[in-house]
């Protein structure tokens, strides 16, 4: 049950930073989609942190922390935090096929479907 408090407190936190950093990017920079890239960049450098930071004190860091950070968290902030940090294990891994089949796949079925919900809407849409 804590487990599922955590990643539920986190990720509320971590979608209202996504939507704050949208809205500051938008009256900063104009742009909506600028906070989207900062949001992916800040959450892939803070899962690597945690990643960095758990490999070496494995014990410092109680699970609930943990996922309370990455599953609620950054998982609120980016999905693409997540998406980064296992093609980076499986790259790290020597897995090198399969990071690259997962990279490609995970980018091209993303598009993919994002072009299929489109379609999809817009046909039901004209309707």
């Amino acid at each position: 049950m804590i487990n599922a408090l955590a990643v539920f407190l986190g990720g509320g936190i971590g979608a209202m930073s996504r939507y704050a950093v949208t809205k500051l990017s938008v009256k900063i920079l104009g742009k909506a989609i600028f906070g989207t890239l900062i949001s992916n960049i800040l959450g892939c450098f803070l899962i690597g942190c945690i990643l960095g930071y758990t490999l070496q004190k494995a014990e410092a860091v109680p699970a609930e922390l943990k996922l309370f950070l990455t599953v609620g968290f950054l998982g609120g902030l980016t999905t693409f935090s997540t998406f980064s940090n296992e093609s980076f294990c499986l790259l790290k891994d020597g897995k090198l096929l399969y990071g690259a089949l997962y990279m490609t796949g995970s980018l091209t079925i993303g598009v993919f479907s994002t072009f299929i919900g489109y379609t999809i809407t817009k046909h039901f849409i004209q309707v």
